[in-house]
């Protein structure tokens, strides 16, 4: 099934129904496939091979990525956030390609071979400008891929993700209800372009029948704004920019009635934010969202009912899961395997492995799924007793100390319990006795953080061996514009100084 189809029979249904915008200048469903399909008939004049796409959350977008659907052709997000020479790169790997480009951002491109730029004011003045084009006839195609996803590049030049349509449809069917939206819901996006949150939004809320309203840059103060103008029913956000909105709607006294569910995924999400997220907002449902660019995103939820029975659970085990993402979509299979790929226990670390039709593990040039169709995440999890999925972090994060595996996680979420810890990120740095030393980077909301306080209380609730040798102290940690803690950077930026 292509993902064209998923705008067809919502605008068949619905054709009236806004899609994408403000109440009073958004666009219908039925406006939406159209201006699509006028986009598409002119990629097909062109000798392009990719629709690529440079710029900032706006109605641009939804049309593009279903025009390059209707026309045969990968829509390719890209990272604007990148220095000029790797942005340079990625679309220079794109060729042949026509590249659809923030008018501020076309100077950052210069001249790329076989990639025609088209500034983004000349692609909104002909196609999204005016009444809405009559529609046009674009026959179904035979290429099967749908989105190609560039990867972050930490470790070498990035990979591009592949996504087929059948894999997005895939993941769209098993989880959205066709037009389960009622006609007063709205989704609020702050996610980029280029994320795949960003792409499942699209494609969730045209078969859902829900109205996209897009945040440009995210800020707290916008978000909030937007909501409540807006009268948002849906969002999807990080970690890092949930805690900030908080603090806004403390400031302002604004509550966000029309808000029914808020989404969020994209790193751990420290219990005292989504504590007093719960207590602040108790009429909206809180839905902890798990998955990767290959897996076409979510494959494992933790619900609104299972937040609020952990927040109001006396049991530990039932408390916990509060930072756990939840259990595997039914159209999932997960499991937690050892490096020899036995199965882990329960309450046992190890790596995740996933399987589901919507799975797509593979870039260009490379197959990264097994021939029995399972994908290792490079994620290290362990499941609980009752089928409870808990994200430690990437493999690659792992401290090795003395031969012992030691997870970041389990230490930054005691660090978190303590109330002058702001935020935290634990990693290994090198040591010429261990291999590595325990290293913890503390934002201390007093400034005047006690080191031997906190060492106790990690060797209290753990042990020697996973207390932080070193500790230092920063203003702010870093994270990138999808909430990801960059510890890497980090790591990097310490090792070098020690």
């Amino acid at each position: 099934m292509q993902t064209r189809l998923l705008l067809d029979i919502a605008a068949d249904a619905c054709p009236d129904r806004l899609a994408v915008g403000s109440f009073a200048g958004g666009i219908d469903f039925q406006a939406l496939r159209a201006r699509a399909s006028a986009v598409a008939a002119w990629l097909k004049e062109t000798q392009a091979h990719h629709a690529v796409f440079v710029g900032l959350n706006g109605a641009e977008l939804p049309v593009l990525l279903f025009a390059a659907g209707m026309a045969g052709m990968p829509f390719v997000p890209v990272n604007y956030r990148l220095s000029d020479t790797d942005l340079q790169k990625l679309v220079t790997r794109t060729a042949p390609g026509i590249a659809v480009v923030d008018d501020d951002m076309i100077p950052r491109l210069g001249v790329i071979d076989d990639v025609e730029l088209v500034s983004r004011s000349a692609f909104a003045d002909r196609f999204m400008a005016g009444e809405a084009p009559a529609l046009q006839d674009v026959p179904e195609h035979e290429n099967d891929l749908a989105v190609l996803l560039f990867t972050s590049g930490t470790t070498g030049d990035p990979k591009a993700a592949v996504l087929r349509h059948a894999n997005l449809t895939s993941y769209v069917m098993s989880t959205v209800e066709f037009l389960g939206s009622g006609e007063d819901e709205a989704a609020l996006v702050s996610v980029p372009p280029y994320h795949i949150a960003g792409i499942s939004a699209i494609l969730t809320s045209a078969y859902g029948g829900r109205r996209i309203v897009y945040l440009p840059a995210f800020t707290p103060e916008a978000w909030v704004e937007t909501a409540a103008r807006e009268r948002i029913s849906h969002a999807m956000v990080v970690p890092t920019m949930l805690d900030r909105i908080l603090d806004v709607m403390e400031k302002t006294g604004e509550r966000l009635p029309a808000l029914r569910a808020l989404s969020y995924g994209g790193g751990r999400m420290p219990e005292p934010v989504i504590a007093r997220a719960l207590a602040l907002m108790p009429h909206v449902d809180y839905v902890n969202a798990y998955g990767l660019t290959e897996t076409s995103s979510t494959i494992a939820l933790l619900g609104a009912d299972d937040h609020r029975i952990a927040i109001a659970s006396d049991d530990p085990a039932i408390r916990r899961r509060l930072g756990s993402v939840g259990q595997p979509l039914p159209s999932i299979e997960l499991e937690i395997r050892r490096e020899d790929g036995s199965l882990c226990d329960p309450c046992e670390s190890g790596e995740i492995h996933v399987r589901g039709e919507q799975v797509s593990g593979e870039y260009l040039h490379k197959k990264a799924i097994a021939d029995d169709g399972w994908f290792a995440t490079n994620d290290s999890g362990w499941l609980d007793e009752g089928g409870y999925l808990f994200v430690e972090g990437r493999l690659d994060d792992v401290i090795v100390r003395g031969g012992e595996n030691i997870s970041p996680g389990e230490i930054e979420d005691v660090l978190r319990g303590l109330a002058d810890v702001a935020d935290v990120a634990v990693l290994g740095l090198p040591d010429d006795q261990w291999g590595e030393k325990v290293a913890a980077v503390i934002v201390s909301r007093s400034g005047t953080p006690d080191v031997d306080a906190m060492a106790a209380h990690v060797r209290g609730l753990l042990r020697s061996t996973k207390t932080p040798e070193s500790w230092f102290f920063r203003a702010e940690l870093p994270y990138n514009e999808t909430g990801k803690l960059l510890r890497r950077v980090l790591k990097a930026e310490l090792a070098e100084s020690a």
